[in-house]
């Protein structure tokens, strides 16, 4: 799509090869003239989560910055997934590294036995973090969830790998499903602590969760997929203990929106950082 601006913005969705599928984000490929405001104008207009920007590329390195319809945010996996897919569709497939604000980023693009496009993201150093009682409370308030409602073998807490995120596990599935918050209110609790989203889980099995995140503080109810959370949920998982590498795990995220897409989390052994798989498509301008 070309904005009235004349500048030029690509529009891809992560984590599907459905474009009706997954999380779709704005791609700028030569952002090299835009300043801030322009940027963040920009990802108001597109209106997704996030929109990705390349403010500096040499070869297969490239500056990467990231913009909600509000504000900047460090990282972002699903815009991540997208740039270098829109990438590779040009440049050919391969390694790249992606420079953001939460550090370097490195991600490989490969085709899969059916051709389609993959990209595997490597995420910064992770690390977990306890939350207060108080906090807890006000963010279950917040969602409207009883505390009784909660997984007691999953501990809350919040789990970085690139960006901030409250992990919370349901009960149930019917828990999860039925999201219904104070978007004010969690928007003030997550700004409070720095918060990207808040990761809502469910353990369908060992290895397949079903995930869902609230996003208000980029103006958006509910994110799609997310590969940043999916990171910061493994080095989580791994941190607790309830997973141990080497271990691939699905992610199923955006079915309660309809928008079903499908994140691959991967946990080597012998490496703390986590990585994250996901296909992508081209949006049409018609849609």
């Amino acid at each position: 799509m070309t904005l009235n601006s004349g500048i030029e913005v690509l529009r891809y969705t992560a984590f599907s090869s459905d474009p009706a599928g997954g999380n779709p984000a704005g791609v700028v490929l030569d952002a090299s003239a835009l300043d801030e405001a322009t940027m963040l104008a920009i990802a108001a207009e597109v209106g997704y989560s996030e929109s990705a920007f390349i403010t500096a590329s040499q070869g297969r390195s490239l500056t990467v910055r990231y913009f909600s319809p509000k504000a900047e945010v460090p990282f972002c996996g699903h815009a991540t997934v997208a740039t270098a897919i829109a990438l590779a569709e040009r440049i050919g497939t391969g390694d790249l590294l992606f420079s953001t604000a939460a550090g370097e980023v490195p991600v490989t693009v490969a085709a899969d036995a059916s051709g389609s496009l993959r990209a595997t993201l490597t995420s910064v150093e992770p690390h977990i973090e306890e939350i207060s009682a108080a906090a807890l409370t006000e963010a279950l308030d917040a969602l409207g969830w009883p505390a009784a409602d909660l997984d007691p073998a999953f501990t809350p807490r919040i789990a970085y790998a690139g960006a901030r995120h409250l992990v919370l596990a349901a009960a149930t599935r019917e828990r999860l499903a039925g999201l219904d918050y104070d978007f004010e209110r969690l928007a003030a609790f997550m700004t409070g602590l720095e918060l990207t989203t808040v990761q809502l889980v469910w353990r369908a099995s060992d290895s397949v969760f079903h995930v869902r995140d609230p996003f208000p503080i980029g103006g958006v109810v509910e994110d799609p997929a997310t590969g940043a959370a999916a990171l910061a949920l493994g080095a989580y998982l791994r941190d607790q203990g309830l997973v141990t590498a080497p271990a691939t795990l699905t992610l199923h995220q955006g079915e309660d929106l309809g928008r079903p897409g499908i994140l691959t989390v991967e946990l080597r052994e012998g490496d703390s950082r986590i990585r994250v798989t996901g296909t992508g498509a081209t949006i049409p301008d018609t849609v």
